[in-house]
């Protein structure tokens, strides 16, 4: 039978510029097909808001989250499976930067949502898996692929092909998460802080340098460098790069307006 409840709290912080998405589904906060659609709800209202700047994805569970109700994927119409992963991977479409506070279990759409985000930062205790395969099944909303281009191929094939866990240690030295935080209250004034940190750069910026690194490294090298040389040259003509050289010649520090 299907799980009921779940939510997806949208709370916005310092003076609007932080949005934060927490998933609360109990301990293990298990991600129902209501919960992935609130998801992508949530994000469209933030990217609609140009207060926010910031998006940190976090959980009120002891975990972040164990993976998708199975029982309730079983109910839904496979119609609907067509758009599977277009909902939970909402952060990866979003104009603004996302931040990824992982405590505990990260697992199946779980991971996948993280691994949408732009920033994962986690805490020792973490774990992370895409344990699809013992379900006779495989990673449905972007986890093949994401993890594959951030761990590589081979690293790739043993975890989702033998569904095994990925410790913290190993996912700070891979590059999966970039930074481990001693405890939860630890992860989250770190990640608050850098949230902050990233609220107070340009708009512009922020939404450019996501766009051309996550659009140039999916082509060859020479497409990335046309991309991103273009997109220089935009932002050379913008309010805010010159507010930012205004500011460096007084030596103070710059107030951006996304302009």
């Amino acid at each position: 039978m299907a799980l009921t409840g779940g939510d997806v709290h949208l709370d916005r912080g310092h003076d609007g510029r932080v949005a934060y998405l927490t998933l609360s589904h109990g301990k293990y906060t298990v991600i129902t097909w209501e919960m992935r659609q609130l998801v992508a709800e949530r994000f469209a209202e933030i990217d609609r808001d140009d207060d926010v700047r910031v998006v940190v994805v976090r959980s009120d569970g002891e975990h972040f989250s164990s993976g998708g109700d199975i029982a309730g994927f079983m109910e839904v119409d496979p119609i609907d499976f067509t758009d599977l992963g277009h909902n939970v991977t909402a952060p990866a479409r979003s104009t603004k930067p996302v931040i990824a506070a992982v405590d505990g279990y990260c697992f199946g759409v779980g991971l996948e949502l993280a691994l949408s985000c732009d920033i994962r930062l986690a805490t020792p205790r973490s774990q992370f898996a895409l344990p699809e395969m013992n379900l006779g099944m495989i990673p449905g909303s972007g986890g093949t692929q994401r993890l594959g281009r951030l761990i590589g191929l081979s690293r790739a094939k043993f975890h989702i092909m033998t569904a095994t866990r990925i410790q913290a240690q190993q996912a700070f030295d891979w590059g999966v998460v970039a930074g481990l935080h001693a405890d939860r209250d630890a992860l989250y004034a770190a990640v608050d802080e850098l949230a902050l940190k990233m609220a107070d750069f340009s708009p512009s910026a922020q939404r450019t340098a996501k766009e051309v690194l996550d659009k140039g490294l999916d082509g060859p090298l020479y497409t990335g460098i046309e991309l991103e040389r273009k997109a220089y040259s935009m932002l050379r003509a913008t309010n805010d790069f010159a507010e930012g050289v205004k500011a460096f010649e007084e030596k103070r520090k710059p107030t951006f307006q996304g302009r």
